[in-house]
């Protein structure tokens, strides 16, 4: 990760400042860029997209940067960081601890990722969503089990994997009573037929992972409406010459693929690969898998196991993977710098795409009049300059 962030302020005090812009060679505004661009902002909200020059702009305070804006970035699948597990504490200061440390960062949305714990905590992670949501960054919530496969369980805890629950449905139900965004990771073969189209009919998005599914399971989920993978190539069955598995099924999809960019979860190239064999381009999304150690300390409790980063990745007493030691602003760095990917496209994996996935286009992912004014801007080698969070 690079920097310390909170050193980075620009000429101003852009918090206590009613208007003020914020001027660089191109803007990315969720979709393409825009050349040559400044973004005006008037009491936290963006005023205008447009020239520097331009009437609304005169004697505002500017701050020239000599990289690119973006919106704040959006990261749905965000265990932990600077020091909390949301697992460990699923609680309200827990959250607003993790979002505000995402947001200096450059995560300005996410999704607090719960993973398989037993009911009554998946009933605290709820309450505490409900209590937190719209605020210090959290637009949903993300509960990664626990109703997956123990043999590609990874680092979830076997004893607390079970089949889908009507208690599970219920608190799932009342998440979406208040309209809060819900992502369901779990295994489609552990499912009874009509389990998955039952939570998509609630709006629950259904994602696909932790899985030893076949490929006829996998496009069974998906005729249900499941329409995402969660970090592909890990936790689920490969694609051989005779079966597609998981992730040939998912690669030969139209739905939505989650990816870590750390270069340990997936090798580089074959991410690239990856990104660029899908039939649709646009249907891929940068995910960090962040832990406890992104911004904190060099280890951590899990289900009563230290889990500590070794050579820049983060593995439990056996070895194995355990969650991933990165950022979605460097990780965005990673993807376009070491794997390969055009800036336009790794910039809309981390913006555009998960907000389309979470049907939160209107809120979340882009730069558009009226939108809370949560920018993040990249010097000219993309690394993360300074993220400029304007919501609570």
């Amino acid at each position: 990760m690079h920097g310390d962030l909170s050193t980075l302020r620009p000429a101003f005090d852009w918090r206590h400042t009613p208007a003020w812009c914020v001027h660089a060679p191109q803007v990315f505004d969720g979709q393409a860029f825009l050349p040559d661009t400044a973004v005006t902002v008037r009491q936290g909200r963006i005023a205008a997209i447009g020239p520097l020059q331009a009437p609304m702009n005169v004697g505002l305070p500017v701050w020239h940067t000599a990289g690119t804006v973006a919106p704040g970035l959006f990261d749905i699948q965000v265990n932990g960081g600077a020091g909390r597990m949301f697992n460990n504490t699923p609680d309200a200061p827990t959250l607003r601890h993790i979002g505000d440390a995402l947001a200096r960062a450059g995560t300005t949305a996410w999704l607090p990722t719960f993973i398989t714990d037993t009911p009554e905590r998946m009933a605290l992670a709820a309450q505490a969503i409900q209590a937190v949501y719209g605020r210090h960054g959290v637009v949903g919530v993300h509960f990664e089990g626990p109703h997956i496969s123990v043999q590609r369980r990874g680092a979830h805890l076997e004893q607390r994997i079970h089949p889908l629950s009507e208690a599970t449905l219920d608190l799932l139900a009342g998440l979406r009573a208040h309209n809060i965004p819900v992502l369901l990771t779990l295994a489609p073969e552990m499912q009874r037929p009509g389990s998955i189209a039952r939570l998509c009919a609630m709006g629950v998005v259904v994602s696909l992972g932790h899985t030893a599914a076949t490929s006829a399971q996998v496009n069974a989920a998906l005729a249900e409406g499941a329409t995402c993978f969660t970090h592909l190539f890990n936790g689920m069955t490969p694609m051989g010459s005779r079966e597609p598995g998981v992730v040939g099924a998912a690669l030969d999809s139209t739905a939505w693929c989650g990816v870590i960019a750390d270069g340990h979860h997936v090798a580089d190239a074959v991410l690239r690969i990856a990104i660029r064999a899908r039939p649709r381009a646009d249907r891929t999304v940068l995910v960090s898998d962040a832990m406890a150690t992104t911004h904190g300390p060099s280890e951590f409790s899990l289900y009563g196991e230290t889990i500590r980063v070794v050579d820049g990745k983060l593995v439990n007493q056996a070895g194995s993977l355990a969650g991933a030691h990165i950022d979605l602003a460097t990780s965005v760095h990673r993807l376009i710098g070491q794997v390969g990917i055009e800036p336009e496209q790794a910039l809309r994996m981390a913006t555009h795409n998960p907000a389309e996935l979470m049907g939160l286009t209107d809120t979340v992912g882009h730069l558009r009049l009226g939108m809370p004014a949560n920018l993040v801007l990249f010097d000219p080698q993309w690394h993360l300059l300074a993220s400029m969070d304007s919501s609570e």
